[in-house]
């Protein structure tokens, strides 16, 4: 036995749903794949995470009878990090920007599409949540990408919110001056998270998550 801190789960979330939507999931890894035959098929997560001139307070190990201090500077200025991860390799790519609406998705999904190669030999399944700029009337949808939206209050079924506790290692219990300071450490620790595959796929790659063709 271990001592952890339950996952928050709303009250609203739908079991059964949750359940189903994992067996479809594969289900719409099969489709794609004999749709396409003899193409590459995988399934990818994404979010995006929020980070600010608000410091971020975390515990930390200090001798017995002494108070930690940390300097801070409560500022509500704010950058977003677009997150893609792989589950069963453990890749992942990473966008900051200033904002999150559909015109920066639509750049996101169309940089992550030919950084990918995606097309008729390659597709992706992509699952994200219902956020609206995900899901507006105004998207634009490469070829070889393939949405696959989560059930309305499921986070926990999202490996890519798995990446944002290693995210914000490098930024905790510090202040910074300016929203450009902060964006060259995220940067710098996007760049080693992209080599860190394998504590990436220890984290994400949930048991049931589906298994793609070698």
């Amino acid at each position: 036995m271990r001592l952890k801190v339950p996952r928050p789960a709303h009250e609203l979330a739908n079991p059964v749903e949750q359940e189903n939507w994992k067996k479809k999931l594969a289900q719409t890894q099969e489709e794609v794949s004999k749709k396409y035959p003899g193409s590459e098929v995988e399934i990818w997560a994404m979010d995006e995470h929020r980070l600010g001139l608000k410091p971020i307070l975390r515990r930390i190990w200090v001798p017995l009878g002494e108070q930690p201090i940390t300097n801070v500077y409560w500022r509500y200025q704010w950058l977003w990090l677009y997150g893609f991860v792989h589950p069963q390799s453990g890749e992942t790519y990473y966008w900051i920007l200033p904002h999150v609406n559909v015109e920066l998705f639509n750049q996101v999904l169309a940089d992550f599409a030919r950084e990918f190669q995606l097309g008729q030999d390659k597709h992706i399944i992509l699952t994200l949540d219902r956020a609206g700029w995900h899901t507006s009337k105004d998207l634009e949808i490469p070829a070889g990408l393939h949405l696959e939206y989560l059930p309305s209050y499921s986070p926990e079924l999202q490996p890519a919110e798995r990446l944002w506790p290693l995210v914000n290692e490098p930024i905790v219990n510090r202040s910074f001056d300016q929203l450009e300071d902060l964006e060259e450490v995220l940067y710098q620790r996007c760049k080693v998270l992209l080599e860190q595959q394998s504590l990436i796929r220890a984290i994400t790659y949930y048991h049931w998550w589906p298994v793609s063709p070698c």
